[in-house]
């Protein structure tokens, strides 16, 4: 089986696996910034899981709505795109994959960069880190990435290399469910993929925007889990970017991803 019918296991599959680790790992107290993991640029880096990840990825800023940001992706000419899934070593590679929800929010951020500037950001389910990004060169005053794993979050000290940047804190806790953490805004993309992650999501971010004043925006290309989820009446669309061409074949007929900002009715009711 190769990678490209890998991915399409991912989409209709493997997510759900990748939805029981969410829920499983419960979150422990409030993140502080400075409690968060701070992995520098190459020393806290195993050599061998770098060096793996530079040979079995590319890098690429081309077919996706972002070419600002240079990524380390699979693509059609890395070897495991040909290779069965199993010879992966790392586990299911969601972060090497430029997801749509991710890249309208990047391309969001980066044409409004007054909607970061100077403000406290969370990249949750960061994946390859490029959301991250986009906020850092559109002037976030911090940025925090979360990613439950943390292959994903060595690839992302990889991305800020390729795109000149300090790397920016990263934590690979599960945090959903712990104490809202105080970030002026909340970003993620692609996250609801199960039915009881996104119950979850949807809790959590309620208490993060009561709790804090929260700003939450949301990316996703329109999949049936998300707009058949009881929080798509509480959303107003912000804007719709049509997708680039490659990102269209690689995600089976999605042709545009929405930026979605998040508006409870009443956000003390949990439901």
């Amino acid at each position: 089986m190769a990678f490209h019918d890998w991915k399409w296991l991912l989409l209709l599959g493997r997510q759900t696996t990748l939805a029981k680790v969410w829920r499983s790992r419960r979150g422990g107290p409030s993140l502080c910034w400075k409690h968060c993991c701070h992995w520098s640029t190459g020393k806290s880096l195993d050599p061998e899981v770098r060096a793996f990840l530079e040979e079995n990825t590319e890098v690429t800023n081309s077919g996706h709505l972002t070419p600002e940001i240079r990524l380390r992706l699979l693509t059609p000419r890395c070897r495991f795109w040909r290779e069965k899934p199993d010879l992966w070593p790392y586990g299911d590679p969601f972060w090497a994959i430029y997801w749509p929800g991710g890249q309208a929010l990047s391309r969001y951020i980066l044409d409004n960069p007054r909607v970061v500037k100077g403000r406290s950001v969370l990249d949750l389910g960061s994946g390859c880190g490029a959301t991250a990004i986009a906020a850092v060169m559109s002037g976030a005053s911090q940025v925090l990435a979360n990613d439950i794993d943390p292959i994903a979050g060595m690839a992302m000290i990889l991305n800020c290399e390729l795109n000149h940047l300090n790397p920016f804190p990263i934590t690979i806790k599960n945090i959903i469910n712990s104490e809202a953490g105080n970030w002026d805004l909340i970003v993620l993309g692609d996250m609801f993929y199960d039915e009881q992650l996104a119950d979850g999501l949807h809790r959590w971010l309620q208490k993060c925007i009561r709790t804090h004043q929260t700003e939450v925006l949301i990316g996703d290309p329109g999949r049936h889990q998300f707009l058949s989820h009881s929080i798509r009446s509480q959303l107003h669309k912000v804007i719709e970017y049509s997708l680039p061409e490659n990102t269209r074949q690689e995600n089976y007929g999605l042709t545009s991803s929405i930026v979605w900002s998040y508006h409870p009715s009443n956000s003390s009711d949990n439901s």
